[in-house]
């Protein structure tokens, strides 16, 4: 928890969704204890459970990413292996994407910048380390908690290990 002079808090708060799906939630708010009671209840009214901290976190990982078009691929390799980058990959074969150390990020990305590397996104988020894959009955409920936590005033970001195929998501 972080606080700063305006009195909002950063936090993170960690649940349980229906068939044990992890949800990791990143928040700021001037009342995390108030916040909590909104967050157990709206768990509860879909199927889960707000989890103590440490519950689900293990499940994730924290990264810098970037999306580079894949023009050259072999010269961003080398210039994002050269600024510190920790894995570059293909999205497809149209995209690229640049991990790193989300303390690195910001350096990384301007040392590609300079060598004229603009990325078309950027961030650090969370990654799942192991995906859940869902049985189709089971993806409508798990979207409508997901759907309810990124609609509280105080929540800033949803995270979680679910993987809903596509004919699962077609019928969401």
């Amino acid at each position: 928890m972080v606080l700063n002079p305006s009195g909002v808090q950063r936090v993170r708060f960690e649940g349980y969704g229906p068939e044990g799906c992890a949800v990791l939630l990143e928040c700021r708010t001037a009342d995390p204890e108030r916040l909590r009671s909104v967050l157990r209840r709206v768990f509860r009214e879909h199927g889960g459970v707000l989890g103590a901290e440490g519950a689900v976190r293990y499940l994730f990982d924290r990264v810098g990413w970037m999306r580079f078009a894949a023009t050259d691929p072999a010269s961003l390799t080398r210039a994002a292996y050269a600024a510190g980058a920790e894995h570059v990959s293909g999205v497809d074969r149209e995209e690229l994407e640049v991990r790193t150390d989300p303390q690195e990020f910001e350096a990384i990305r301007l040392a590609l910048a300079r060598d004229g590397w603009v990325p078309s996104a950027a961030a650090v988020s969370e990654r799942v380390a192991e995906r859940l894959t869902l049985p189709a009955g089971a993806a409508r409920r798990v979207s409508e908690l997901l759907e309810a936590l990124a609609q509280v005033e105080d929540v800033r970001c949803v995270y979680s290990n679910v993987s809903i195929s596509d004919p699962s998501l077609a019928s969401v």
